[in-house]
């Protein structure tokens, strides 16, 4: 494998959640865990594509589903439901793992894989053999093992409107949007999880989740990311930064005019006061889409504001239009973050209007990224309609290609954040995974903690 096209995930350590001293030392079965989330999705099927992305649906797959394959930390791909592979020019061989079943007792066949995978990918000629699937397309081997370990080429029998999984969880209950009731698999293929169950509520907002887990009503809540310091570190963990805040034009610039009005506003912009006074110095300021944990080069694109050089474009062009900034009507930090950029834009010259209606020039968009950096870029530019030539490939060309993202004049970067939880000091050996979802495969729960 390429290590030029994965150093970025060997800086990519999962943070723990602390275990609370004094308790239990030996994992014990039992116990139902309660989570709140702010994700709705309106459906269970990693493959739907008309649900949004969102580190609350990756929790629900990966509690209920299993990829062929998952990446370590040290950027070394790890079987999962494949044993082993082998490459042979642009075709890919998966062996499959022998004796499992998916959750409503039948057997995982290569038929089975194979029909889940073209679901999600038809352009890849897909394979059934005896006791693998061989995939043939135009990615080399590691990239399209980045493909495969994505949530959304998670392995699922579809029967007549029923989704089964081989994952530590099976689904009870299930009401679109609003609750999703999980039980422990007694017969996983990697052995029945601690947990008894899981039931998870959704659609929840920070400052309710927050107060379900201090009132003992929830168990494993999301913190807002203004919030993380105000958190006991002792019951939190917290991924790498991997959510992008960003500025999301609704069309792309009209005139060469158009694209320097808005470089000035991104040079109006003070990430750093943004970070320090609203978000409490939580995450990290972003000239770049990709983080520097993950490219390995987002420190060459600036994030400094720079007034004087903002007046001079502004300067330059006549007349310069008034833009409608958008914000959730939901999330009240959105609202503060379209003030602040609309102050900043004041001061060079541009007038922005601050609206929660969804008729809006740009809007702040929050931005869940991927665990990889081509997959991450290649989803970026798919939701903000930007070119983007390759879809992997060395890291010069991942280089070049996020400059091609940032020069369509569609999206303009200011702050890449952690994914925090806080948990109750009961639930013992729970982690983050690279991509900000949660591990609780073993996880388990104190005796008496509920």
């Amino acid at each position: 494998m390429k290590r030029s096209g994965w150093q970025w995930l060997a800086a990519s350590s999962l943070l723990i959640g602390a275990i609370a001293a004094g308790g239990e030392t030996r994992p014990r079965y039992g116990g139902t865990l309660r989570i709140e989330m702010s994700a709705a999705p309106a459906s269970l099927d990693p493959a739907e594509g008309n649900v949004p992305d969102s580190f609350g649906r990756r929790n629900i797959t990966a509690l209920i589903f299993d990829t062929l394959v998952k990446f370590d930390d040290a950027a070394r791909p790890e079987p999962v439901l494949a044993d082993s592979w082998q490459a042979a020019g642009q075709e890919l061989r998966l062996h499959l793992r022998r004796d499992v079943k998916f959750h409503d007792g039948s057997a995982m066949t290569p038929e089975s894989v194979a029909a889940s995978l073209r679901l999600e990918n038809p352009a890849w000629k897909v394979t059934a053999e005896p006791e693998s699937v061989s995939i043939q397309n135009d990615l080399a081997e590691d990239g399209l093992l980045a493909e495969l370990a994505l949530p959304r080429n998670a392995i699922v029998k579809r029967d007549s409107g029923k989704l089964n999984g081989t994952g530590p969880f099976r689904i009870v209950d299930w009401k679109a949007g609003e609750r999703l009731s999980l039980a422990a698999d007694e017969n996983c293929w990697r052995g029945r999880p601690f947990l008894d169950a899981i039931e998870i509520e959704m659609g929840k907002s920070y400052r309710d989740q927050m107060t379900a887990l201090q009132l003992g009503r929830a168990d494993l809540v999301e913190i807002a990311a203004g919030q993380v310091r105000h958190t006991d570190q002792r019951s939190m963990a917290s991924s790498k930064p991997i959510e992008l805040i960003a500025l999301w034009f609704a069309k792309g610039p009209s005139s060469p005019e158009e694209n320097a009005l808005r470089s000035t506003l991104s040079l109006s912009v003070d990430r750093t006061a943004i970070r320090d006074v609203l978000l409490q110095g939580t995450g990290e300021t972003a000239g770049s889409i990709l983080p520097n944990w993950m490219s390995g080069y987002g420190f060459v694109f600036s994030a400094k504001a720079d007034l004087v050089r903002a007046r001079q474009l502004r300067g330059q062009i006549s007349p310069a239009p008034s833009w409608k900034i958008g914000y959730s009507p939901d999330d009240p930090l959105d609202r503060l973050l379209a003030e602040r950029i609309a102050l900043n834009a004041r001061d060079a010259g541009l007038f922005l209007q601050t609206t929660s209606t969804p008729s809006a020039d740009l809007r702040i968009a929050h931005l869940p990224l991927e665990s990889g950096p081509w997959s991450s870029l290649g989803q970026i530019a798919d939701q903000i309609g930007a070119p983007l030539a390759k879809e992997h490939g060395s890291l010069e060309e991942l280089y070049a290609a996020e400059r091609t993202v940032l020069a369509s004049g569609r999206i303009i970067p200011l702050l890449q954040l952690p994914v925090s939880y806080a948990a109750f000091a009961g639930l013992q050996n729970w982690a983050v995974r690279p991509d900000a979802t949660l591990n609780l495969e073993n996880a388990w729960m104190e005796s008496g903690a509920q």
